[in-house]
């Protein structure tokens, strides 16, 4: 079992920044890959962005690609989610999750394939 908690959420305003850390204890962090998802209101959790175990691959869906980048410290347990240029449709709450896999090679974009999830952290981006 792996206990997640997310911060860095916040009101913003179009186009500005924020960074999301996600701590993670209780599991060999460095061996699963690990996701970002979000839900807004009224609709269903989507996929942001994944980081495999071995640092160096990187996944996003197309509404985020450019503007956020997902990366993760090993010896801190942490995994980040930088966003730049953000934009009202981006409000959401943010989800940290670890890949039901270890050692899966590559990254899914499926949230059935991450077992544990963070409480999340309220992202806000006014107009």
């Amino acid at each position: 079992q792996v206990h997640l908690v997310e911060s860095g959420g916040g009101l913003v305003q179009a186009g500005g920044s924020l960074r999301l850390s996600c701590a993670a204890s209780g599991r060999t962090f460095s061996t699963y890959a690990m996701g970002w998802f979000r839900q807004a209101p009224g609709k269903e959790r989507e996929f942001v962005a994944a980081i495999t175990w071995s640092v160096g691959r990187q996944s996003y869906s197309d509404s985020v690609k450019g503007r956020f980048t997902i990366s993760r410290d090993n010896a801190k347990n942490t995994v980040y989610l930088q966003m730049n240029s953000l934009k009202p449709e981006d409000t959401a709450v943010y989800y940290c999750a670890t890949d039901i896999r270890r050692y899966r090679a590559g990254v899914t974009s499926t949230s059935a394939e991450y077992d544990n999830w963070g409480q999340g952290t309220q992202v806000t981006v006014s107009s």
